[in-house]
């Protein structure tokens, strides 16, 4: 599960262009592989992990479904937006996550209270608070911060694809009217949020450019991964904030 996990996090980046471009997200198996693998596109946290989720499976893994609250933003109390796995080994339950962009684990974290596990000088832990909620936790240069915080109840496939409905079309959602790409990885974690591309070390040093309309296109394809068609090239345009 580790090797395969890393493998996923490392190569198919978090992105939301299809989000962005109007288009929509189908959460099935067939769609997934048709994108994420053979398009070398990638996708946002219910694509990534619907994704992930099959593969474990298919292994003979057992799998559940989790929602989850970004906390990373700082607040303790949003809604529910974000989709992780929970994955049994040998009795012990452990974090699965490939979606949750550069701030997300490369391998699973074991899902007890006072977990902690470094991977590759990123460090992440668990807590658990008093009502039950588990708090995935990333340590950095400032000390501990929340990433995400999560009931243990199991979510079904027909959750995600409510939560992936608000996502993809709610005029709230974040992903809605921006380009937005992220790459977890060993040295260097990759964000394009806003048009400003963000370099993250585990040092905790950021490295910042504003790119400009012309450079969003080869910023996705280099520092991502992303192959896009003409179509999706022509629509990043209107999508650069000196173009909105």
């Amino acid at each position: 599960m580790t090797s395969l996990h890393r493998a996923h996090a490392s190569t198919i980046p978090f992105e939301n262009l299809d989000v962005a471009l109007g288009r929509p997200i189908p959460l099935d198996l067939k769609s997934l592989q048709a994108k994420l693998v053979e398009r070398r596109r990638g996708g946002y946290c219910y694509e990534q992990n619907s994704l992930l989720a099959a593969a474990l499976e298919q292994i003979g893994f057992h799998v559940e479904g989790r929602g989850a609250r970004n906390r990373s933003r700082g607040t303790t109390r949003p809604p529910v937006t974000h989709a992780l796995l929970a994955v049994t080994v040998e009795g012990e339950q452990w974090l699965a996550d490939v979606g949750f962009g550069w701030q997300g684990p490369l391998e699973p974290v074991p899902l007890r209270d006072g977990a902690r596990v470094e991977q590759d000088g990123w460090t992440f832990g668990v807590a658990v608070e008093d009502d039950g909620t588990r708090v995935l936790r990333s340590l950095r240069s400032t000390g501990w911060m929340d990433v995400y915080a999560f009931s243990p109840q199991a979510y079904q496939p027909g959750d995600f694809t409510v939560l992936n409905h608000y996502s993809s079309s709610h005029p709230e959602s974040r992903f809605l009217g921006q380009v937005v790409a992220q790459r977890p990885g060993a040295d260097v974690r990759r964000s394009l949020l806003r048009g400003t591309l963000s370099l993250v070390r585990p040092d905790g040093s950021v490295e910042e450019r504003i790119l400009t309309a012309d450079e969003l296109a080869a910023a996705l394809e280099t520092e991502f991964g992303i192959e896009l068609d003409a179509e999706e090239r022509a629509g990043l345009e209107p999508l650069h904030p000196a173009g909105a």
